[in-house]
């Protein structure tokens, strides 16, 4: 419309030649072309030369045809204005036309548009304030002179057993290394469990790099890759059964005595059983840990590192991690919303497993929904991503085992968002091949593309939401888009509220949840290393006020 605008002005003035395809002119009729040249102007050039000729000045008819035809057409050049030699033949009238239409006019409407277009799509990939916190892990001198003899001791060995999922096994070795501080011990480099949901018999160095961790925290723990010698055919200290959330007196009063007789202590089963409340130095070490020593392998973090590059290749992109897989259904209580057939099968599922419901047996699937306890399924993704503003032209890194029913499950998010990868889409053909039937490596490659991301939303709570939460928010707060499931969810259940008001609800529900800083002390009892401030960052400019 606004482009049609122009072309009708234009014809309207008559200023000038205008430079048009072949084809519009070859669509003009001869009438319209002569009405062009029927000018008042040239009729009086015209009208003058007859006059001239009958003074009879020349004799030869030739030289009279050539006389006049050069007149007529220099005259009507300058009545046109036209300069062959000026880098805009048509003149300058043509110019200030334009220049008029683009400042008041129809050009003028499009620019406007588009700038605003872009303002709005751009703010979505907008970053929260981090109010000037930064990573900030000063141990005290108390600790940095205890770590003298604790760093020396060759008696007391830690050897610790850590299951689950990759990040679940993340956790566990950042409370290992907390204990091993604790106890004085050595830390043996981590046992990881054969998991047994995927089968991963992956060990340590096959997912972390060994070196990078020992020297990482080589003024905190002494870690070593297996037990001396003279400890090999000693029978450990086996504690299978710590209670949940314990204090470090309690690891001493329980632990320290037989260690020092046995010389080695067994432990299995570590999560959440260090209390989340420590002392500072020790939150510090978690974060050191968790933030700093725990590097990926190199073949694993390289990889990690071009799917990143390959995702931002054409500009920002956003990350899900989608928690769409038939053991997280099956677990959280929850119905994936696809069809009854999928309802049968996980109603069946846990029908023959009840004991992978993690918790409140009693609760039916609508109370848990309401409760904000089950993940998000692509529909109520896809409806969260356009309340916030996600332009439709997103890129989209999905992270996450494969849903149940496939690509079914994702069908509305991909239709909604087309820029839609996983790691398979952007891995070259062979380069996936080396990690085939690792599913903690697979999700160490989803962890790195997510962390990097230039926002992040999980559909889901869990273990690797809440370490890439706090990952971000230590390297500076980005965005980190937590759903705010338990308000917003009545409004998704609601069919008759307009679509402009469900998008203002939810848009309004979220503007706190946006990856701004949050301190930990009101968070009580939460995991560090998801909340790093203020145990594991500073602000300067607080401390200078203060």
């Amino acid at each position: 419309m606004a482009i049609s605008k122009i072309v009708n002005n234009k014809k309207q003035h008559h200023h000038s030649y205008i430079s048009v395809p072949s084809e519009i002119i070859n669509s003009l009729s001869s009438t319209s072309l002569q009405s062009l040249a029927d000018t008042p102007k040239k009729t009086a050039a015209v009208s003058k030369i007859s006059n001239f000729s009958n003074l009879k000045i020349c004799k030869n008819p030739r030289i009279w045809f050539l006389f006049l035809f050069t007149c007529g057409f220099l005259f009507m050049l300058k009545s046109y204005k036209f300069d062959p030699f000026s880098p805009y033949p048509c003149g300058i009238l043509g110019q200030k036309d334009d220049s008029k239409l683009i400042s008041n006019g129809a050009l003028s409407s499009v620019v406007k548009i588009n700038e605003k277009d872009d303002k709005k799509l751009s703010d979505f990939w907008e970053q929260p304030d981090g109010l000037g916190y930064r990573p900030c892990l000063d141990f005290s001198n108390e600790y940095k002179k205890s770590s003298v003899e604790i760093l020396k001791d060759r008696t007391k060995y830690l050897v610790v057993v850590v299951s689950g999922g990759m990040n679940q096994q993340r956790n566990q070795i950042v409370d290992a290394v907390v204990i091993a501080r604790i106890l004085g011990a050595t830390l043996v480099v981590p046992i990881l469990q054969v998991n047994v949901i995927w089968g991963d018999e992956s060990e340590f160095s096959d997912i972390f790099d060994v070196e990078h961790f020992k020297r990482s925290l080589a003024d905190d723990v002494r870690v070593i890759s297996s037990l001396p010698s003279n400890h090999l055919m000693s029978r450990p200290v086996e504690e299978k059964h710590t209670p949940l959330h314990v204090s470090p007196q309690w690891i001493r009063s329980r632990y320290l005595k037989r260690m020092k007789r046995e010389g080695v202590l067994l432990l299995r089963g570590l999560d959440s059983r260090l209390s989340k409340d420590l002392p500072s130095d020790l939150q510090k070490l978690r974060c050191k840990v968790a933030f700093h020593a725990l590097r990926f392998a190199p073949p694993i973090f390289d990889l990690g590192n071009k799917l990143t590059e390959r995702m931002r290749s054409k500009g920002p992109y956003l990350a899900l991690h989608l928690r769409m897989e038939k053991d997280v259904w099956v677990r959280t209580g929850c119905l994936p919303g696809l069809s009854s057939k999928y309802d049968e099968i996980i109603y069946n599922e846990r029908k023959l497993r009840p004991e992978l419901l993690t918790s409140r047996s009693n609760m039916t699937y609508h109370d848990r929904k309401l409760a904000g306890l089950c993940p998000l399924n692509a529909l109520e993704v896809t409806r969260l991503l356009k309340a916030l503003r996600a332009p439709k032209n997103a890129r989209i890194f999905w992270a996450g085992g494969d849903p149940l029913g496939g690509k079914e499950a994702l069908l509305p998010l991909m239709k909604a968002y087309p820029n839609f990868y996983n790691k398979e889409d952007l891995a070259l053909p062979g380069e996936l091949e080396p990690f085939a039937n690792k599913a903690s490596i697979m999700a160490a490659l989803d962890y790195i593309v997510s962390e990097k991301s230039d926002v992040f939303m999980p559909s889901h709570g869990g273990n690797m939401g809440h370490a890439i939460q706090g990952h971000r928010a230590y390297a500076g707060h980005r965005k980190t888009i937590t759903p705010n499931k338990r308000q917003m969810l009545s409004y998704f259940l609601n069919p008759s509220l307009p679509e402009a008001e469900f998008n203002k609800i939810i848009f309004d529900l979220h503007r706190d949840s946006m990856g701004q800083p949050v301190i930990r002390t009101s968070k009580s009892g939460r995991d560090v290393t998801k909340y790093p401030i203020p145990e594991c960052m500073c602000n300067d400019s607080l401390v200078q006020q203060a």
